[in-house]
């Protein structure tokens, strides 16, 4: 006859049609196996047993964890994914004195993107030589390094991924008349200057070859913004302190990045 025999944790069940034909083992280190013992015996009489023969090949009966499918917005994980960049972000003296500060952080914040540094400061002209020294040999530089130390600028170090070149697409063009609508420039920033200087800005006529491209044209277009990731790095470290940067996670992190 046939009989079921089950073993699980030391327990040993059997059900049999004939008592005297069953044979029981048990195994306390066993997961749950099912095993199904033939005997030859009389068996001419019994139409054969519906359940499947598992004594060629016991199976093991496991149970599979449940996937959790919870997800979990780690920083740190997508930084490694894609590059997270820095760059540093300066209100000019002109975007202070018109009280376009608020105006100008909250287009980065809707961005998304996180702010590490903020201070309100007066420019030194030592500092202001430092920052532009790859103009110093341009006809403008005196009156540029004039003009950024004339008041107090705001300084901002702003990070997330292709933070550089997305906010140089805020700002907008350097020349506020060729900046598009919508961008900081665009929409804030305003050109002064002789009639002769705003011609030389919107290209009716070319500026001499030594004076700046707007010609003796005095920009003032409100906000500074690196133009790679490595003067990024380098003006954050000219312009703040060890210690000013802080460290900290945006609440709204998970909204902005899958």
């Amino acid at each position: 006859m046939e009989a079921l025999t089950v073993f699980r944790s030391g327990a040993c069940v059997s059900r049999t049609q004939h008592r005297r034909n069953a044979s029981l083992s048990c195994s306390a280190s066993r997961p749950l196996i099912l095993a199904r013992t033939h005997h030859h015996s009389n068996l001419s009489a019994f139409p054969p047993s519906p359940l499947p023969s598992l004594c060629s090949s016991p199976r093991r009966l496991t149970l599979r964890p449940r996937r959790n499918l919870t997800r979990i917005f780690l920083p740190h994980l997508v930084a490694s994914m894609e590059q997270v960049d820095q760059t540093y972000i300066m209100i000019k003296p002109d975007g202070v004195q018109r009280g376009l500060v608020g105006e100008i952080i909250s287009r980065f914040e809707k961005k998304g993107f996180l702010l590490k540094g903020l201070k309100l400061f007066e420019c030194t002209k030592e500092l202001a030589e430092e920052h532009y020294k790859d103009l110093r040999e341009k006809p403008f530089f005196p009156k540029l390094i004039d003009y950024i130390t004339s008041g107090p600028v705001v300084c901002m170090a702003w990070e997330g991924v292709g933070v550089v070149a997305s906010a140089r697409k805020l700002i907008g063009a350097t020349n506020p008349l060729q900046a598009e609508p919508g961008t900081i420039r665009g929409d804030l920033a305003i050109q002064t200057g002789s009639f002769s200087e705003v011609v030389f800005a919107l290209g009716l006529l070319k500026p001499c070859k030594e004076s700046h491209s707007y010609g003796k044209l005095s920009c003032r277009n409100v906000v500074h913004g690196s133009d790679s990731p490595e003067n990024g790095l380098r003006e954050i470290e000219l312009w703040f302190k060890e210690g000013e940067l802080c460290q900290w996670t945006q609440i709204q992190a998970p909204w902005l990045r899958e």
